[in-house]
């Protein structure tokens, strides 16, 4: 079973908690200075936010996570999130992630048609 292989949502949520309780992902100094992508005035409110980006794959999530530009009186255009900081979270280590999937798959109940 690969990550592939399960509802991202519940991934993401438990590769994101199990870097957190591992502390194998080590949250950089500079990711309460952030801004994630141009669109964005500040840095993220949610704490663990570097957590889930790790979770996350780079060029799926760079849509996930944009959102639209704002460009004084001309219109508004969609502008993806910054690839960088998915890249640098996403360095910390993929074997745990099919093990967590594995695990998931077990515990996943299979929906009846």
């Amino acid at each position: 079973t690969s990550v592939k292989d399960v509802d991202q949502d519940e991934v993401v949520k438990r590769i994101a908690h199990f870097l957190k309780q591992t502390g194998k992902v080590k949250v950089p100094e500079w990711s309460d200075l952030v801004k994630l992508g141009v669109t964005k005035d500040m840095a993220p409110v949610n704490p663990d936010w570097y957590y889930i980006r790790a979770a996350s794959r780079v060029n799926t999530f760079r849509n996930i996570y944009g959102s639209k530009l704002r460009r004084g009186v001309q219109p508004n255009s969609y502008a993806k999130a910054s690839g960088c900081v998915i890249r640098k979270a996403l360095k910390s280590g993929r074997k745990d992630l099919d093990r967590i999937a594995a695990d998931l798959r077990q515990t996943t109940v299979p929906a009846e048609f």
